[in-house]
């Protein structure tokens, strides 16, 4: 008859490597690197071959092995599992590596800081007045073989091998028989007369003054090598030197040391020590210790080591915010910390939740969330975005804070390249079109205008022909001024999206319409924006057959390819902008849009810098203005390798301060016929314009056709009055006269009917500024 024998280290659910690992310790056990068989979680396996003729040194390896399975403490190695047969003792511990191999590593690599070393000690000490205040037991081999390191950089004590009680009922200490152990022995052991006084601990506390001379100064070669510190920390070596006295009466309890390394200026009062012993106690702390504390660890984390921040301070965030009451203040260090996770870690951990955030519904977790998008918005799929994250986020056009509603609009550039085609071209327009003319923060209808020109790329076809000309053009005419600038660059920027058509009859005549415009800002990017257009136009009418190639994008399904190109016009929508409208909406929330009062306030948290504050410049006498625009022209002139999305398009934030700082002489004369509209009842402002929307917003209701130009007030001259092409002066009225004059002086008049107007070296120029139209 036959059995079968099952084999208990067959059936163990732990493997282990064939070899041990790299710096395992000597004795008598060996480490092997090894893992769970069901998780494929990592272990460390410790492994004792039981050998014929060392019976004793098998019964101090099974005493270790009954230690290490009862004694439970947070700084002493965990024991998982084990097994225990004739031939061999396995014991599973958590991961771990060898003290010694891991400080050589940290050293190579460059990383190994005090702060960590103050940390390790501190918790090989706490382990040690574990051991002899409260379990009165002598652990007999403190050394660095006898200390692991886990992948947090926590230090573990091991090595139990010859531990005994310190009352002496277990009889004599066992004999370790290895030299490279018996070297961290006390000298009063070599005493065979016993006259030497010492404390329980006093042994225990020598060889912890051996290790701390390791840590710093590597292997110790003899015993003598102690009385020189070497690179000891000098806040450590008054406590050292106790150590390693020769008196063992005077050696310190462990728990006295700790106090003594603890009090101000020693080694172990730091802030990473601080913080670790926080997180220890974290789950007995007041909310308001809590709160004060994860405000705080932001500052810090850039100093502690990567695997600290991991693997200790990550489960300890994400658990305030599932189980305590943390709220918002956890998501800037929370994003932090995952900066040092792989992707896939990333996925695991932060992003489920980030996704439970976004239903929050407290003003300040949503806020900072949709500040701090940029950090997470990479590992966010599409389905997630769509389902789970815009739904809530939407909620945010509708806030009557005006700071969470810029947010908001903020996050759509995003947030658009990852939503699916009702969110994008319904939902999201809805919201825009309704921002755009009924919002009363002007610096967020200017936002929303900068937003939509970010993403026009990713919008259908039908949307883009149906929204973007008509919410240009809605720009132009809104009485903050950054925001006729945002309509400009909004033009500019999705240039490619326009038919030929569309340029000439629906694009071109409103920007000639902002040639007047009241500011200076107004009027240079709408003149810019014109020649390109222009330019654009003449091409296509000299080479008919580059018409396709021009109108290739206009109705393309989308192309978000052209949000990079849009980043050189309106990367300011981020920056300049936030700071801006912030200002605006701190200092009076309910200004009037056109008249805001911008004072200075820190950037929020998590935002980029603001761009620097210009000093606003003095006002400047029709005489300046007129050699400015000089000057300009000759800028322009020979800057002819200028390429359109590289166009230096300016900076809102710099525009927007000049404008409330000073008006332009051209507003002088604009300024009565202004008052005599808002007095008018009859007249329709924009505002008023906006008011007659529906709720939900419509492009179509939204954006008219501009209304039929009224005629000019009474001693306005035409345009025909002037002196276009004659060498004859005109008159002062003539805002263009002294410019014309400037300009042709060291110019020969040309024979032609066009007159001193160089039309060819404005289309070479053009040409050179825009190299795809042949």
């Amino acid at each position: 008859m036959w059995f079968f024998v099952r084999d208990p280290v067959r059936d163990f659910p732990f493997e282990l490597s064939p070899e041990p690992a790299e710096g395992s310790p000597p004795g008598p056990w060996a480490l092997h690197r090894g893992r769970k068989k069901a998780t494929g979680s990592p272990v460390s396996i410790f492994v004792y071959d039981v050998k014929p003729g060392a019976e004793e040194q098998t019964q101090v390896a099974k005493a270790a092995f009954k230690r290490l399975k009862t004694l439970r403490h947070p700084n002493i190695l965990a024991y998982i599992d084990g097994l225990e047969t004739d031939k061999c003792l396995h014991v599973v511990t958590e991961a771990v590596t060898p003290l010694g191999l891991y400080l050589k590593t940290q050293a190579e690599a460059g990383a190994s800081k005090e702060l960590e070393l103050s940390w390790g000690l501190h918790q090989i000490v706490k382990a040690l007045s574990f051991l002899v205040n409260d379990c009165s037991l002598i652990h007999n081999n403190v050394c660095m073989a006898a200390v692991f390191v886990d992948r947090a950089g926590e230090w573990k004590l091991g090595g139990l091998d010859y531990m005994y009680s310190a009352q002496g009922n277990g009889g004599a200490p066992p004999h370790k028989g290895i030299p490279e152990l018996e070297q961290y022995d006390p000298p009063e052991l070599a005493d065979s007369s016993g006259r030497a006084v010492r404390e329980k601990w006093s042994a225990d506390m020598w060889r912890l003054g051996c290790l701390i001379w390791e840590v710093f100064n590597g292997p110790l070669p003899r015993a003598t090598a102690l009385r020189n510190p070497g690179k000891i920390p000098k806040s450590l070596v008054p406590h050292y030197c106790e150590l390693v006295g020769a008196n063992p009466k005077v050696r310190p309890n462990p728990a006295r040391f700790l106090q003594n390394c603890r009090a101000p200026g020693g080694f172990m009062n730091n802030r990473f020590v601080e913080t670790n012993l926080f997180l220890e106690e974290i789950q007995i702390k007041e909310p308001a210790e809590k709160q004060k504390f994860f405000q705080e660890l932001s500052k810090s984390l850039d100093s502690f080591p990567e695997d600290f921040c991991r693997h200790k301070v990550l489960p300890q965030l994400l658990t305030a915010f599932e189980f305590g009451s943390a709220g918002a203040v956890v998501l800037t260090p929370l994003f932090k910390v995952g900066k040092f996770l792989s992707a896939e870690e990333y996925q695991q951990k932060i992003i489920p939740v980030v996704v439970k955030m976004f239903s929050s519904t407290d003003r300040a977790m949503r806020i900072r969330l949709l500040q701090q998008m940029e950090q997470f918005i990479q590992y966010l799929d599409e389905p997630t975005v769509n389902t789970q994250i815009f739904p809530h986020v939407v909620h945010g056009f509708l806030d009557t804070n005006p700071a969470i509603r810029e947010q908001t609009v903020k996050s759509m550039l995003l947030l658009a390249p990852k939503l699916n085609e009702t969110n994008l071209n319904v939902e999201l327009m809805k919201h825009f079109a309704r921002l755009q003319a009924k919002d009363e923060q002007g610096p967020i209808r200017c936002n929303t205008t900068v937003c939509l020109g970010k993403i026009g790329s990713y919008l259908s076809a039908s949307t883009r022909h149906r929204v973007l000309t008509s919410a240009f053009s809605r720009a132009t005419k809104d009485p903050f001024a950054p925001s006729r600038v945002a309509g400009v660059l909004g033009f500019a920027a999705t240039h490619n999206l326009y038919s030929m058509n569309d340029c000439a009859h629906k694009i071109l005549p409103v920007l000639c319409g902002l040639t007047v415009d009241p500011e200076k800002s107004v009027r240079d990017q709408a003149f810019k924006a014109i020649r390109s257009f222009l330019s654009k136009l003449e091409s296509v009418s000299e080479d008919p057959t580059q018409l396709a190639e021009v109108e290739k994008d206009v109705h393309a399904a989308s192309s978000p390819g052209m949000g990079g190109a849009a980043a050189s016009w309106a990367g300011w929508a981020v920056t300049g902008v936030s700071s801006f409208t912030s200002k605006l909406i701190r200092t009076h929330p309910t200004a009037a849009p056109g008249e805001p009062n911008i004072s200075q306030r820190p950037t929020p948290e998590g935002l980029p810098a603001p761009a620097p504050t210009p000093v606003p410049p003095t006002p400047v006498t029709p005489g300046h203005w007129e050699a400015q625009e000089e000057d300009k022209d000759t800028a322009e002139d020979s800057s002819a390798t200028d390429r359109w999305d590289d166009e230096d398009w300016g900076s809102l934030e710099q525009e927007a301060e000049s404008v409330l700082a000073r008006q332009d002489n051209w507003s002088t004369g604009s300024q009565a016929s202004r008052v005599g509209q808002t007095s008018n009842p009859d007249h329709k402002s924009p505002e008023s314009d906006w008011s007659s929307w529906e709720a939900e917003g419509s492009w179509e209701q939204g954006w008219q056709e501009p209304n039929p130009q009224e005629p000019p007030p009474e001693g306005t001259q035409l345009a025909s009055e002037y002196n276009w092409g004659g060498s004859e002066p005109s008159d002062k009225g003539d805002p263009f006269a002294d410019l014309l004059a400037r300009r042709e002086v060291g110019t020969q008049p040309r024979p032609d009917s066009w007159g001193d107007d160089n039309w060819d070296g404005l289309e070479t120029e053009s040409r050179k500024c825009f190299p795809w139209e042949g």
